[in-house]
């Protein structure tokens, strides 16, 4: 019995959308439906995951564009993020003509996500963590039995997010890096919401943004 997942980037900002599944039952749930929706169906099928939920780790339009033609597809759920990121999901069709992409109307979850909840699918979990900086009501979603995060737009390999959009703090998002993701232990493995994977131990050797563990030479 283990968690499996496949990263489909997604729209032309290359985002990272993860599809996950239970290999015991094969239930899984979409993090992050950012656009290409199709696309996303075709995988889907192909892997035979029997899709539950969609899962958003924070309200900006690249990671959530997708969600409402994607749950109505597959008459799903949405879950997340945190609600401190509804202003985001409320001002969806400004963000679409910001950054060009189709009309992106306006929605709210099923369920807003806080610190604590577990997303459940099969016989697998993941763990909520409320990570503000990049957006206030960004969270993370953590595997423990996979140790395995998935962690949106607050950490990469090499960076971090950006903290210059509406209610983005720098101080507040390295505070989240540092306080409720590197006591996951640093052999967690981590799939950013762009780019490759990492693990948090190699970022804390080696992203000039929060590593606090510099090897001597």
């Amino acid at each position: 019995m283990a968690l499996q997942y496949q990263v489909v980037p997604v729209t032309p900002f290359q985002q990272n959308c993860s599809i996950v599944w239970c290999d015991e039952t094969m239930k899984g749930v979409v993090i992050d439906p950012g656009g290409d929706v199709k696309q996303l169906l075709m995988m889907i099928e192909e892997l035979k995951v029997q899709v539950e939920k969609l899962v958003l780790t924070h309200g900006h339009l690249d990671h959530v564009g997708g969600s409402v033609e994607l749950a109505r597809a597959l008459n799903l759920t949405i879950v997340g993020p945190h609600k401190d990121d509804n202003f985001w999901l409320q001002g969806l069709e400004g963000q679409s003509q910001m950054f060009g992409f189709p009309l992106t109307e306006a929605f709210e979850p099923s369920q807003w996500l806080d610190e604590g909840d577990i997303v459940t699918f099969g016989e697998q979990s993941l763990n909520v963590i409320h990570t503000p900086g990049h957006t206030p009501g960004h969270v993370v979603l953590h595997s423990e039995s996979a140790s395995l995060a998935f962690v949106g737009d607050v950490l990469f390999k090499g960076a971090i997010g950006r903290t210059d959009f509406p209610k983005g703090d720098f101080n507040t998002l390295i505070d989240s890096i540092k306080s409720k993701l590197w006591p996951l232990g640093n052999e967690t493995r981590f799939v950013p919401g762009h780019g490759p994977e990492s693990t948090f131990g190699s970022e804390r050797v080696s992203n000039p943004f929060v590593a606090d563990e510099m090897p001597l030479y």
